[in-house]
């Protein structure tokens, strides 16, 4: 049987195995942006400022960008099977210290580990798709990850906020953490790398010269670092705005309970729920990839300008904005069929976690500068142990948001339109 032929005979094991990736990358993108609704308790229980909280959480970040390529090459040799089950048990194990954890030090090691597990997650599962369901179906397959992904991200805001006014931020933490152990512990008995009767997969990336003419071509690949500037520019308000800074300033800015604001600022999550696979299939069906995401650039660039520094805007209103901020962010989707068609055939998974690591690295840089930001404008407020920053003090920290919008708007103008048909073939890249 060939490759991607699995799901004919093997209907229910093969949508069983996708469910328990797309569950893990679930969970990842939930761990992404729970720190948002723990703010204050954060600040609190470690006694730390903006700037100190901005680092623990991207501290998720780091380790994310930096293995998507390694673990891309890992998945190639050893198969998904172990690398999912493994980086689940460490993603348990680093929540579980994340949880417990007694100083800001203890808080830094766990967080690290969270990103370390959540960073296969993604490539995995995809790996799993393209294993077991036929090569037609991985685009919806892929959007369908990355509609988990969000979903378990709404999760992470409003509902986890309410069980956190319950339970408290630690105890919720833990009980993720079984979570994860639990979904590892059932991914290595259940997840298998291929159908049984499908060949091993074969890949330049098992001959090491190949491997390395293959980075090359990518990364000196001006196009390329364009394109991952688009990328990380249009993800850079969902990362830094709905992964942490969001729902502090909704509470400030509307006087929200923090429910409500993480309910608020969910928004986001749910218009890149469905700006992806729209934006997806807008681009193939008009054939172009240039345009639409120079629109959807500035558009983004706009509307995170009204967002912050717009005039006043009542709270629907708001809501409206941020569901559209998120229609346009989640078109990046677009991307990485952009960087597929100008590298060689070859070199298409590595590319992607190239990419993907780039898009990532919004929420890296972005959380901790915010939150800098607001530490430099501090005005000295504290309540209940954790500091206090007047609105006015979100929205000077958040023209770093607006300026790093601004900056994939310039890179898109000097995209290459591909109009949707491969540019490179492997013949003319050896």
């Amino acid at each position: 049987m060939r490759e991607g032929q699995g799901v004919k005979a093997y209907g229910a094991k093969a949508w069983t195995i996708w469910t328990l990736g797309a569950l893990a990358f679930g969970y990842a993108f939930f761990q992404r942006v729970a720190p948002s609704v723990m703010v204050s308790d954060l600040m609190r229980d470690f006694a730390v400022g903006a700037a100190v909280l901005g680092n623990l959480s991207a501290l998720y970040f780091y380790p994310y960008v930096v293995l998507q390529v390694p673990l891309g090459i890992l998945t190639d040799r050893i198969g998904a099977r172990i690398v999912l089950s493994g980086a689940m048990a460490l993603a348990a194990a680093g929540t579980l210290i994340f949880g417990t954890a007694g100083g800001i030090g203890e808080a830094y090691v766990g967080r690290f580990l969270v990103g370390m597990g959540s960073a296969a997650c993604f490539i995995a599962t995809l790996s799993l798709s393209s294993r077991w369901f036929p090569p037609h179906r991985f685009a919806f397959l892929a959007g369908m990850c990355m509609f988990f992904a969000m979903a378990a991200g709404v999760g992470g805001q409003a509902p986890l906020a309410a069980l956190i006014e319950v339970t408290g931020w630690r105890a919720a933490m833990v009980g993720s953490a079984c979570f994860a152990g639990a979904l590892a512990l059932v991914a290595a008995i259940v997840v298998r790398n291929r159908p049984p009767d499908a060949p091993p997969a074969r890949s330049a990336a098992t001959d090491w010269a190949g491997l390395g003419r293959d980075l090359k071509l990518i990364f000196l690949n001006g196009e390329v670092w364009l394109i991952a500037l688009v990328a990380t520019a249009l993800s850079g308000v969902m990362l830094a705005f709905g992964g942490l800074w969001g729902v502090p300033y909704m509470m400030v800015r509307y006087d929200l309970a923090r429910p409500e604001a993480a309910a608020l600022v969910s928004l986001i999550l749910v218009g890149w729920a469905l700006g992806a696979p729209f934006g997806g299939w807008l681009s193939d069906a008009v054939k172009r990839r240039k345009a639409p995401l120079v629109a959807t650039s500035a558009a983004s660039c706009l509307l995170a300008v009204l967002l912050f520094h717009g005039p006043p805007l009542p709270l629907v209103a708001c809501a409206v904005l941020i569901v559209v901020l998120g229609l346009v962010g989640g078109s990046m989707v677009s991307t990485y069929a952009l960087a597929r068609e100008v590298t060689p055939p070859g070199t298409h998974a590595t590319v992607t976690g190239l990419v993907n690591a780039m898009t990532v690295a919004a929420g890296a840089v972005l959380q901790p500068a915010v939150g800098f930001l607001l530490d430099l404008n501090w005005a000295g407020g504290m309540a209940e142990g954790a500091r206090i920053y007047a609105q006015a003090t979100y929205e000077t920290a958040f023209l770093s948001i607006v300026g790093w919008a601004a900056m994939g708007l310039v890179a898109s103008l000097f995209l290459r339109e591909t109009y949707c048909r491969p540019m490179v073939t492997e013949a003319a890249a050896g």
